[in-house]
């Protein structure tokens, strides 16, 4: 048997198989015991949600189609409401995210923007030396002790705690593992290993604060995958003697399936969760996984996939109306632009381009009915918050009912137009090679061309080379053929594209990665996701 709280002695059956800096004072008898307890309860229920997914997308790849579930139609026809809102949550207009390592972590919380999510998930490459770092910066934030000397001079605080983003946590999706702690021989679920070990160290003392703790899930595919959330989050609550719905949550909705599920999703965590957010670059990801096998649903290059696609605009606005009948907040997505800076020509009209596209896209979500919306860098937190601001003079729009809205499974699953450009190929080829090196060089967020991509934008990118070489007959708007010289000519001509690799996050690992991505796209079936094969070459 595994260990379990009640003996915190005893972690026969828990094996940490790796070494990090400060990683003892974390992971204690008392933690270890927790976190066995928690695998030992919950393991076999993912494993089976996990075989679900995969019976789902077999349906997909038959040629079914998603849709709103039959058997859950009382559920989406009921009148019910989530919990109140603490009041820590009432108004998030702003919010930052962003990996934990500990500049960041002090930075973000005190960028002024409303709320943190400290993301251990797709901003963060899962090095075993980055997640203990993480928790423990997270862990002296939450004590108030977090500080951090870059070395040169430079010295980051946090500022008093009134003044800081309420701290929201990212962990892993459901379908991940820890590798590096074994159970009775078995990986650990990264989610309950990520989510776990926070709540163990802070949780007590974020609830005598009157700040949760609150988590953002992602990656959930059906309401089962969230009633699963809920119950381990109630047994959390019950080991660590906090009160039932004391630990609050927020939904990503980001991958398909899940769109038709909105309301499933709510009630599953109706004692308990916050909001949905709309997770668009996952989202888009997950179109593309998800009708894989669909030849009329292949999207045009990812420039051309905006909000403002059928598709996109019938699932944002879908959310705001579910989460507003039930008492939710309805929380925007990411602008992937990030400032430019620098004395070359054109940079300062370049900025301002990137700054108007900015203020577009949240003037679209404040418009729309959102209440609130995300930023990657703390120089477009005034940017949200002005746009925001002029158009949410309340904490929230939950009176904005949306009641024009009327989205039917056609329009969550409608085809898009556009084309495909050798600038578009080539661009997804860049993104996927040098994300992918960095990530394995342990950096998981990295600007390339004034964007921030991460693992989500980094998935666009892998997904639709993928499909695009798989479907036959497709051509780049020059009459090109899409097929496998194409790409061989891209990878071929992308050293001389990348410049000195030295000046580039991960440079050393191109090469690597370049073999990892031409791998990737000749496999005959779309792996679910690059960071699963990719994973087992991290430390």
């Amino acid at each position: 048997m595994s260990a379990v709280l009640s003996d915190p002695s005893a972690t026969t059956g828990i094996e940490v198989a790796a070494r990090a800096e400060g990683q003892d004072a974390l992971l204690t008898p008392p933690a270890l015991a927790f976190l066995a307890d928690l695998h030992g309860r919950f393991e076999s229920r993912r494993r089976q949600l996990l075989a679900a997914r995969r019976e789902r997308q077999a349906v997909f790849d038959g040629g079914g189609l998603p849709d709103f579930r039959a058997d859950t139609r009382a559920i989406r026809d009921g009148d019910w409401r989530v919990a109140p809102i603490p009041r820590a949550l009432l108004d998030r207009r702003v919010e930052i995210t962003g990996p934990v390592d500990p500049k960041m972590v002090i930075n973000a919380l005190n960028s002024g923007a409303n709320c943190y999510m400290a993301d251990f998930e797709d901003s963060t490459a899962p090095t075993w030396a980055n997640l203990v770092e993480g928790q423990r910066a997270l862990r002296e934030a939450v004590a108030g002790t977090l500080a951090f000397n870059a070395g040169n001079g430079k010295a980051y605080a946090l500022k008093p705690f009134e003044q800081q983003a309420v701290l929201i946590v990212r962990p892993r999706g459901w379908h991940l593992d820890e590798k590096h702690v074994l159970v009775d021989g078995e990986r650990m679920s990264a989610s309950l290993f990520d989510l776990g070990l926070f709540a163990f160290h802070n949780a007590a003392a974020l609830a005598r604060k009157d700040r949760g703790p609150y988590f953002y899930l992602p990656k959930l595919q059906s309401m089962e995958e969230a009633a699963l959330w809920d119950d381990v989050l109630a047994h959390v609550e019950r080991q660590l003697g906090l009160p039932r719905g004391q630990m609050k949550v927020t939904v990503l909705i980001e991958t398909l399936p899940a769109a038709f599920e909105m309301d499933e999703i709510l009630h599953a965590l109706r004692g308990r969760i916050a909001g949905l957010n709309c997770g668009r670059w996952d989202y888009i990801f997950s179109y593309i996984k998800t009708l894989r096998a669909h030849r009329d649903r292949v999207l045009p290059e990812r420039a051309q996939v905006t909000m403002t696609q059928p598709f996109l605009k019938a699932y944002s606005e879908l959310l705001i109306q579910t989460c507003h009948r039930r008492g939710a907040h309805a929380m925007g997505g990411m602008a992937a632009q990030i400032p430019i800076s620098g004395n070359a020509a054109g940079a300062a009209v370049a900025n301002d381009a990137a700054m108007a596209k900015v203020r577009a896209d949240k003037l679209r979500e404040a418009e729309a009915g959102h209440d609130g919306t995300w930023v990657a860098h703390p120089a477009l937190i005034p940017i949200a918050r002005e746009v925001f601001d002029a158009h949410m003079p309340g904490p929230h729009q939950q009176d904005v009912a949306r009641d024009d809205v009327q989205v039917t499974a056609a329009d969550l699953l409608a085809p898009s137009k556009g084309t495909i450009s050798r600038a578009g190929f080539d661009g997804n080829v860049e993104v996927c090679v040098r994300y992918l090196a960095a990530w394995l060089d342990g950096n998981g967020c990295v600007p390339i061309h004034h964007l921030m991509e991460d693992a989500a934008t980094a998935e666009i990118a892998r997904a639709q080379l993928w499909q695009w070489l798989h479907s036959d007959g497709l051509h780049l708007d020059d009459s090109t053929a899409v097929d496998f010289s194409l790409l061989e000519r891209a990878l071929l001509n992308l050293p001389a594209r990348l410049g000195d690799r030295s000046k580039l996050p991960g440079g050393s690992r191109v090469s690597e990665a370049i073999g990892v991505l031409d791998r990737l796209t000749h496999a005959d079936v779309l792996q679910d996701f690059l960071t699963l094969p990719a994973y087992e070459r991290l430390p």
